[in-house]
């Protein structure tokens, strides 16, 4: 027979479980693997920091949005940008722009992705960039367009070599799009993991070089 002190555990292990599952699933970080004509690279989302960002994500990669887009901008040293355009330059029809959520903490560190959007602060759509260094000027600093920042909703976990890859292709002019790989950089699929892998060896920070601009800044929308 239980005792009172027995039943009370009970009870109290049974109104905690279904709180400490969902919290289990909620806390989860979806890995994503790229696969490129280059080679695959994995990165982990952090909806918990990003929630509207990493939705809207999820909803180009569940749809297939990405599958024959490119790498379009390559700038070695600061970032390469892809996400929006077809091997011949058509932009893809897209959902709408997206609330900026870059005051969420997260730096645009090496191997952390971004949104990539025009001036004003919510104008991300599908483009995304990875940063290759510490770029401080594209953190949140205040609510003003000139300094809302690039919201970072994931990072590059394993493959960084592969990104690190892109970047030294060298690059032309493509119309009015500069710093276009002169090799074509495919995604081919982006698929959901089914079993977390862990990160490799963090990415180290490497110097900005001073001609750095924001991504997508006064050009093309995201």
């Amino acid at each position: 027979m239980q005792t009172r002190w027995e039943a009370w555990l009970f009870l109290f292990l049974l109104m905690l479980t279904p709180a400490a599952m969902a919290d289990g699933v909620h806390s989860q970080k979806p890995q994503l693997e790229f696969q490129t004509n280059l080679g695959s690279f994995i990165v982990e989302l952090y909806p918990d920091r990003a929630p509207k960002t990493v939705a809207n994500f999820m909803q180009y990669v569940q749809s297939g949005f990405y599958t024959g887009t490119m790498f379009h901008r390559i700038i070695d040293r600061f970032m390469v940008q892809g996400g929006g355009f077809a091997v011949d330059f058509q932009e893809k029809s897209t959902y709408n722009p997206i609330e900026n959520e870059a005051n969420n903490g997260l730096k645009n560190e090496p191997g952390t992705l971004a949104m990539a959007r025009a001036f004003d602060p919510n104008s991300a759509r599908s483009q995304f960039f990875i940063n290759l260094s510490d770029n401080k000027f594209l953190n949140f600093y205040k609510p003003d367009p000139a300094y809302f920042g690039y919201c970072v909703f994931g990072k590059v976990i394993r493959g960084m070599s592969i990104v690190e890859k892109m970047a030294k292709i060298p690059t032309r002019s493509v119309g009015k799009f500069d710093n276009v790989p002169v090799e074509n950089v495919v995604i081919e699929k982006v698929t959901t993991l089914d079993t977390p892998v862990e990160p490799e060896q963090p990415v180290r920070a490497v110097p900005t070089t001073p001609s750095s601009k924001p991504a997508l800044k006064g050009k093309k929308r995201g």
